[in-house]
């Protein structure tokens, strides 16, 4: 029987009631087992209800679960800030709590445009960013989106930024590995600036690793050092959002310390917390904040900014990452489930691509490899092959991959707790799914 729900979120589609989650497995209320191979959407990176940060929130409540900002401050704050600082590039030493990924990308351009107005340059308020991309569903968060079906709706009520292509080499038969192919992409940029005028141009934003939008997109050779270049050149400040990429899912605690490469202001969320508590920050070189400051303050905040409870939290998620290893395994496992998810385009032709770093993982469909047409939008591919996998105890999360519009790929992306027999299960409950989504979709599937 279906229940009533006074809920409403995106569509009318329900779930079965949840009724407990324990490491990478979720049960429902009749006993169905699920394997959480996307860790929500990229949020559990340490696996459901570890009792240490359970007990490390307990604790807390114990003492205070809500101070605000302007009257208290907090150990559970200070504390987090002072080791975000430590996991951080050199010179990041600031760091603004906010409660989630749109709260940490509006505060990151936000702090970006003061400080211009503070420093005599009122003239720059672009902020360029990618198309595919996604940053975040406030209206200044939308804005920097390029993702038609999210942000066309709202087009009248903000202002639209500049866009330039994400750089999906694979899609454009160009060579990852060729250095000449990410100067290909960072050139983009630079003639984007030139256009708008260096003077009007604020940040550029985008994904070391690539999110919901481009599906864990990796930069080609020698894109992220030429984007900073170019940013330094033109004065640009450049904005990394790290909000899933963040946190050590990557095998590093950054995502473009695979480039070694450090922006002026890091916007990171979702493992971060890694599901305990709503928790996100804005992480920004001392160099931007300490004239906002001196200028009279940040014209900006969040009712549950730094809440010691979320704080207590986000700590204890830290410490588990570091104690049990979780980076050398998010490291380690992922490069295990991505050869595996490899070894499944021998068997599905219709599999175009694999991409990602450490447990930040995805493929693509196609109906045609050489070509990497997408499958005929009518097919729903990106909804379809969700639904068999979860009819198979696996959740894994879609989108489409061409603006929104067309194409279609799958993050798999357990929490960093994962073992070797889970990747085998994820990939038995994959293949079977994958199957079953051949049988359906018949001759309109690569061969």
């Amino acid at each position: 029987m279906t229940r009533n729900s006074h809920l409403f979120y995106q569509t009318r589609a329900r779930r079965p009631m949840l009724a407990e989650a324990k490491g990478v497995y979720m049960w429902d209320v009749d006993g169905t087992r699920y394997l959480d191979g996307s860790s929500g959407a990229m949020v559990s990176n340490i696996g459901h209800s570890d009792p240490r940060v359970i007990e490390a929130m307990r604790r807390q409540m114990d003492k205070s679960t809500f101070g605000y900002r302007l009257h208290f401050e907090s150990e559970p704050g200070e504390k987090l800030a002072e080791k975000v600082a430590s996991l951080s590039p050199e010179g990041m030493e600031k760091v603004f709590f906010v409660s989630g990924g749109s709260e940490a990308v509006e505060s990151a351009i936000k702090l970006a445009r003061q400080y211009a107005v503070t420093v005599g340059q009122p003239s720059r308020w672009k902020v360029i960013s990618r198309s595919p991309s996604y940053h975040g569903s406030t209206l200044g968060a939308l804005a920097l989106t390029g993702y038609a079906p999210l942000t066309d709706p709202f087009l009248p009520m903000m202002q639209a930024m500049p866009k330039i292509p994400a750089p999906r080499a694979y899609l454009d038969g160009l060579d990852l590995n060729d250095p000449a192919t990410g100067l290909h992409y960072a050139a983009m940029l630079e003639a984007k600036i030139l256009e708008e005028g260096a003077d009007s141009v604020l940040a550029f934003i985008h994904e070391p690793v690539g999110g919901a939008s481009t599906g864990a997109l990796v930069p080609p050779a020698g894109y992220m050092k030429a984007v900073r270049d170019i940013c330094d050149r033109h004065g640009v400040i450049l904005i990394h959002d790290e909000v899933m990429s963040g946190g050590g899912r990557t095998g590093k605690f950054m995502g473009a310390e695979h480039w070694d490469v450090a922006p002026d202001i890091i916007a990171i969320s979702k493992g971060f917390g890694a599901g305990y508590t709503p928790l996100g920050a804005m992480i920004a070189h001392e160099r931007f904040v300490e004239p906002v400051l001196d200028a009279g303050g940040f014209m900006h905040g969040h009712t549950y900014a730094g809440n010691p409870l979320a704080c207590a939290a986000g700590l204890a998620v830290l410490d588990v990452v570091e104690t049990d290893g979780l980076m050398q395994n998010a490291a380690r496992i992922g490069a295990l489930l991505k050869s595996r998810l490899q070894d499944l385009m021998q068997r599905f032709p219709f599999i175009g691509d694999v991409r990602g770093e450490g447990l930040l993982l995805a493929f693509e469909l196609v109906s045609d490899r050489q070509t990497m047409t997408p499958l005929p939008k009518a097919l729903s591919a990106y909804l379809e092959l969700v639904e068999l996998a979860y009819a198979q105890g696996l959740i894994i999360y879609s989108r489409r991959t061409r603006d929104g519009i067309e194409g279609d790929h799958f993050l798999v992306c357990p929490p960093m707790i994962a073992t070797e027999d889970h990747v085998e299960e994820i990939i038995d409950k994959l293949t079977i799914a994958l199957d079953q989504f051949a049988a359906k979709a018949g001759p309109a599937l690569a061969r």
